[in-house]
């Protein structure tokens, strides 16, 4: 069973409480020090008394200790008890671990100074043995608790600049860390800008230019020619314009408007593309969807569209001639993407590339809790499969 944890207040009620009652029950049997001539229960009024101010030993400090000081010197008076005692010094714990930080020193002045009448005054009418008594009874009630709550207060103090401290050393290295994250953000993205973008930019050009110098040649032998280099210019632009849109992304530290990840919704888009790419390659591009789409959590929908797009892109690249086929399976709890293309050994066009397609299409799988595979089947199709959960871990949990 959990610890049972009483706030502030209640924790107040019950030290008033066990007070008074044990108080009352020191009064009942006769043990506490009675003065000649008074009723038993003249006594009950300063522990009452006592009790009540125990009850703002937190809210009003310096009220309760101020009060609680004269009601002590009245139940010495009156009949000393020792559940009196007890919650007066309680009170001057309190004033000093919860007051303002002046009443440590106020009270152990007024404390030490109380100590040193009594004890003079014991000595003067007295003998020095109960001089020394009255001493040590006082530094026990006037100082002690004193000393205690003025140790604890400081060890509080000294853990909370402590925290205070860590807090500001974490900011310091959080900010730290979003400034070096954006600075290589910057530099990322002025290398894509200054390497990729301006390679996109050239090739598009190019294509531009060949595409309108084989339409001046006006001749039928070029219409081949002139659709790859649309296809070219066309892949080329729209590669560009994502391009572009990442180095807006990048050098954006706190972005204004969202990046708009691609959803699987413009899956048709690819393969418009990748049937005018394959077009001349003998390549036949069909698609099938099964299931009911529903929602899906934007880090599965990206990672499917991208393994799409790099499954077409790799069997316009390297398929046999033939019919390339894309299913899409929505399950209840998964979804699956299949796509199957021609593979005859040396049939195929060897496009030169860093072969790092398969892999980025796996990692996506796996970061995701997925399954991924690739690879000749029955000697005559390549199939890459990919499936994903519908949910992420963060939902899963």
């Amino acid at each position: 069973m959990g610890r049972v944890r009483l706030s502030e207040h209640r924790q107040d009620q019950a030290i008033a409480a066990a007070g008074l009652l044990g108080g009352l029950l020191l009064i009942v049997v006769g043990a506490y020090d009675r003065r000649p001539g008074l009723s038993a229960w003249v006594s009950v009024l300063p522990l009452v008394a006592m009790a009540g101010l125990t009850l703002l030993r937190r809210r009003r400090t310096v009220l309760a200790v101020s009060v609680g000081g004269v009601v002590f010197g009245l139940g010495l008076y009156l009949g000393s008890v020792l559940a009196t005692l007890l919650l007066y010094t309680d009170l001057l714990y309190a004033a000093v671990l919860y007051g303002p930080p002046r009443m440590s020193r106020v009270l152990q002045l007024s404390g030490a100074a109380t100590t040193v009448v009594l004890t003079g005054l014991a000595w003067q009418f007295a003998s020095l043995p109960e001089a020394l008594l009255v001493a040590v009874f006082c530094g026990l009630i006037f100082l002690s608790p004193v000393w205690t709550a003025d140790l604890l207060r400081r060890h509080r103090d000294a853990a909370e600049a402590e925290r205070l401290r860590a807090e500001q050393t974490t900011l310091l290295a959080e900010m730290d860390r979003r400034g070096a994250v954006v600075a290589e953000r910057s530099r990322m993205a002025r290398e894509l800008h200054d390497v990729i973008a301006n390679h996109l930019s050239a090739i598009a050009i190019h294509a531009t230019g060949a595409q309108s110098v084989a339409r001046r040649q006006e001749r039928a032998a070029d219409e081949p020619l002139v659709e790859a280099l649309a296809v070219i210019r066309e892949n080329s632009v729209q590669g560009l314009a994502e391009m572009r849109r990442m180095i807006g992304l990048l050098r954006e530290a706190t972005p204004e408007e969202p990046y708009a990840a691609p959803r699987l919704a413009a899956v048709d888009v690819l393969l418009e593309q990748a049937v005018a790419a394959g077009r001349s390659a003998g390549l036949r591009f069909g698609a099938e969807q099964l299931g009911e789409p529903g929602e899906l959590p934007a880090p599965v929908e990206l990672a499917a569209y991208r393994i799409v797009q790099e499954s077409l892109t790799n069997a316009v690249k390297h398929a046999a001639p033939g019919p390339v086929r894309l299913r899409i399976r929505y399950g209840e709890r998964e979804l699956e993407i299949t796509v199957e293309s021609p593979y005859r050994e040396g049939e195929g066009r060897a496009v030169p590339g860093a072969k790092a397609g398969l892999v980025g299409m796996g990692e996506r799988a796996q970061l995701l809790g997925g399954e991924f595979d690739a690879g000749p089947t029955d000697g005559h199709t390549w199939r890459v499969r990919a499936v994903l959960p519908r949910t992420t871990s963060g939902e899963r949990e």
